[in-house]
């Protein structure tokens, strides 16, 4: 009877432990389970970053796997390009070229910039940079390139959305973009670098008629003659984008593959690559301002025009220009250093644009309001700028972080495969 006492509060003293224990465990559980998130959320918004830098350390271990064994003049260069152009004809809208008879002056304005002006000032960069010793051959051979490439897609078109610009001017801007780029870019692209002894121009043109325009033009057949093509590619849409996503990371990998395993690879030192990632992030920056300026002059009543021909200006596609890339430099062991300085410019684009796109919403809004306006109410000091302070009311949260919605992607998707 006496001993019943301890047992019993040794017994508690136990549970009681226990209960210490399982209550530290479960609040610990949501702090391990909202990093975990949070690390798996950061994956997700930049995982075709993350694999790229994966590829490209993967082919520094061991280079034979890609510059061999997975016949990388076969997969990469052949069946991923084509799938990628393929994919790309398929989504193609080229029905809205139609609607450009009526904005003639602005489209042509955008791709002038985007193809010109833009390549023009990062050659003059890049040139700079080459002179000061700042960056090597290679890169600033890369950084214009980079220059040379089309407006992206999707991205363009989601982020004018969020902005509140001219979705169907996206639309168009976006198809005529990656039409002319498959003729405008190759072109811009020898001739600021030189046509160099292990470049065949005709060649480079046979193989981007091959593993371009044809698979362009099939998905173009597709789309308009197969509904059960576009209705199985509309069921698995996020497939093939992951699909895409990966062709992309096997040409890359291939492409540095076979710089680390030829016998006298291309090494790049970090101040080099540090250099090149600011000189791109100047002229991205640089390139917005002077898209923005422009089109305040060009079409100052016209808000959403504006903030439009702002993303189309300076968009650069990486799903085409990689691509692109191994068309023209297929034996070149400086292909995977022509690739990184868009690897630089692409994030960017994104991470910049969608910052800024819920300021451009709200100059959309009150500009619209102003204009709006009779002209007697019409007073210049009624007109706000784009980038005014506004009260924390009348903000508004971005719709974009570092990836596309998937709710916006979803019904981008639908009216790209309808």
């Amino acid at each position: 009877n006496e001993q019943t006492p301890l047992v019993d509060t040794a017994t508690n003293e136990a549970a009681d432990g226990s209960n210490e224990a399982n209550g530290a465990e479960r609040k610990n559980a949501p702090f391990c389970s909202a990093q975990t998130n949070a690390l798996l959320n950061l994956y997700e918004d930049n995982r075709f970053v993350v694999h790229i830098a994966l590829a490209i350390g993967l082919a520094k271990l061991y280079p034979p796997i890609g510059a061999v064994y997975l016949l990388p003049n076969i997969t990469a260069t052949w069946l991923a390009v084509v799938f990628i152009f393929a994919m790309a004809g398929l989504s193609l809208k080229s029905d809205e070229f139609a609607r450009s008879l009526s904005r003639i002056g602005f489209n042509a304005y955008v791709q002038a910039f985007n193809f010109g002006a833009v390549s023009l000032l990062v050659r003059g960069v890049s040139r700079a940079m080459l002179r000061l010793k700042l960056v090597d051959e290679g890169l600033a051979s890369g950084m214009v390139i980079c220059g040379c490439l089309p407006v992206t897609v999707s991205m363009v078109i989601v982020l004018t959305k969020s902005a509140d610009g001219d979705e169907a001017a996206a639309v168009l801007n976006a198809a005529l973009g990656s039409l002319l780029g498959v003729f405008v870019s190759p072109l811009l692209i020898l001739s600021y670098t030189g046509v160099r002894g292990e470049v065949d121009v005709a060649a480079v043109f046979l193989k981007l008629c091959l593993r371009v325009l044809v698979p362009v033009a099939a998905g173009q057949a597709l789309q308009k003659r197969s509904r059960a093509v576009v209705a199985f590619v509309a069921k698995n849409k996020r497939q093939f984008k992951t699909c895409q996503e990966w062709a992309l990371v096997l040409i890359v990998y291939t492409a540095f593959c076979k710089n680390f395993s030829s016998s006298q690879p291309v090494e790049i030192g970090a101040s080099n690559l540090l250099w090149m990632a600011l000189g791109q992030l100047f002229c991205l920056l640089l390139s917005m301002w002077s898209a923005w300026a422009s089109l305040k002059v060009l079409y100052r009543n016209e808000p959403r025009l504006r903030v439009m021909g702002f993303y189309g200006c300076h968009h650069k596609s990486v799903a085409m220009g990689i691509p692109m890339l191994n068309a023209i430099y297929e034996n070149d062991p400086m292909l995977g250093i022509y690739t990184l300085p868009l690897l630089i410019w692409h994030p960017a684009q994104l991470m910049v644009g969608s910052s800024l796109a819920p300021k451009l919403a709200e100059g959309v809004e009150d500009l619209e309001r102003y204009l709006d306006l009779s002209d007697v109410q019409r007073r210049p000091s009624a007109r706000r700028s784009f980038f005014a302070e506004r009260p924390k009311s009348e903000r508004r949260e971005s719709l974009v972080a570092f990836e596309v919605p998937e709710d916006q992607l979803e019904s981008l998707d639908d009216e790209f495969i309808r």
